[in-house]
């Protein structure tokens, strides 16, 4: 995880890698494609125009302490298990918008910074072909050379931070 993104096998999702039918947003080199039993479609790059996300856990203490609360009663209580979602915003040349969800990948939420410079990232690649496939690429064969990890904070602001120059 770097960010609000889960990259795997090379393969790049913003929020959780989604598991069976459960909803996910995955970024490929020909467009967004959504994933899950009531999200289907894929919207190819040049169809949009803008890619926002929103209703994004970032980490205070506040939230910190509340999650702290709302985990002992639903563990104590035997509540539901599911992990918060955010919703990827898309927008066409039209300015038609559509949303999609995805489940959180930080049990806890984002920091502030994680978040700010993922929205510079999504921002990124929309900007057209040749940063999108840069990035993608960049972001993709990090995954691949460190499957089964998540780099400290310091590391992954960093990628971030490159990813959104678009060095590789």
């Amino acid at each position: 995880m770097v960010g609000l993104f889960w990259i795997a096998e090379g393969d790049v999702y913003v929020g959780a890698k989604p598991v069976g039918l459960a909803p996910g947003v995955r970024l490929t080199p020909e467009g967004i494609l959504a994933l899950g039993d009531r999200q289907t479609g894929m919207w190819p790059w040049e169809d949009v125009h803008a890619l926002a996300i929103d209703d994004v856990p970032v980490r205070s203490l506040k939230r910190n302490v509340g999650v702290a609360v709302d985990l002992v009663l639903t563990v104590g209580l035997g509540g539901g298990d599911e992990a918060p979602t955010m919703t990827v915003r898309l927008t066409d040349a039209e300015g038609a918008e559509t949303e999609l969800t995805a489940y959180t990948a930080a049990a806890i939420g984002y920091s502030q910074k994680e978040y700010d410079l993922s929205r510079e990232l999504l921002s990124r690649l929309t900007e057209g072909a040749g940063s999108l496939l840069t990035t993608l690429t960049a972001m993709s064969d990090w995954g691949r050379r460190h499957e089964g990890g998540s780099p400290r904070a310091g590391e992954r602001e960093a990628l971030l931070r490159e990813w959104a120059a678009g060095a590789g």
